[in-house]
């Protein structure tokens, strides 16, 4: 009589130990290769600016794998998970002697035109036209915005240095003030499909992005966001 241990019960119940196995990179055939490039790169394009080229490539299963045989197997993006650069495409199995899900490692580039440093940039450094160049690079290698016209980089200052070549990303940029504590600053409250303006004083410098308090003249006193020259934007 055949005794199983704990251990490889669960693994029996999990379908990834149940004969005939097949080792993982039997089960990417060239069919469902491409059904997850389709997806990886659909999924890409939805968020891709206009004008810019995704190419996705698909990595391997962890060769340690042994995958119970599966006649439907559904590739899936698994909630939470990005769209670009280095991420993980689903794969289920939906027909078989028994369920499996794992994950397929991708890499998705989205290549197009934007703002780089002309030459190394130290941090501190207050932008110029002639610090800037513009050049077709993967947008999606490294996570942060990135800018198309140079000329909203002007007078912006560099929170860190930049390499020649190496896109102009929001994270690199030191955040600008707005507006300093006392001013008079104009408040849009925007709630489901209305917008009321109105003014208010600033309680605390308004650094952009960065959460301020304002006290209206009735006042009243509400927080909201910085989100240009003495404006801030509140959510209802």
């Amino acid at each position: 009589m055949l005794r199983l241990t704990l251990p490889v019960t669960r693994l029996l119940l999990a379908g990834l130990l149940i004969a005939p196995l097949a080792d993982a990179q039997t089960a990417l055939d060239p069919a469902l290769v491409e059904r997850v490039r389709v997806l990886a790169e659909t999924a890409a394009r939805a968020a891709a600016p206009p004008n810019t080229r995704v190419a996705v490539e698909i990595g391997a299963l962890d060769a340690r794998l042994r995958l119970a045989p599966c006649q439907q197997v559904q590739p899936y993006l698994p909630p939470g998970m990005a769209v670009w650069g280095r991420s993980r495409i689903g794969l289920r199995c939906t027909d078989g002697v028994a369920r499996w899900n794992v994950t397929l490692p991708v890499k998705v580039a989205v290549y197009g035109r934007a703002v780089v440093a002309n030459g190394p940039l130290p941090a501190g450094v207050n932008l110029s036209q002639d610090q800037l160049a513009l050049a077709d690079i993967d947008i999606a290698a490294e996570p942060g915005a990135v800018f198309t016209d140079p000329a909203l980089l002007i007078g912006r200052t560099l929170g860190r240095p930049l390499q020649a070549a190496e896109a102009v990303r929001a994270p690199a940029l030191k955040s600008r003030q707005w507006f300093a504590a006392g001013e008079t600053v104009q408040v849009l409250a925007v709630g489901p499909g209305f917008s009321v303006a109105s003014e208010a004083q600033a309680l605390s410098a308004g650094v952009e992005g960065q959460e301020v308090r304002v006290r209206f003249e009735s006042g009243r006193v509400a927080s909201g966001r910085a989100v240009a020259e003495r404006r801030v934007e509140l959510s209802l």
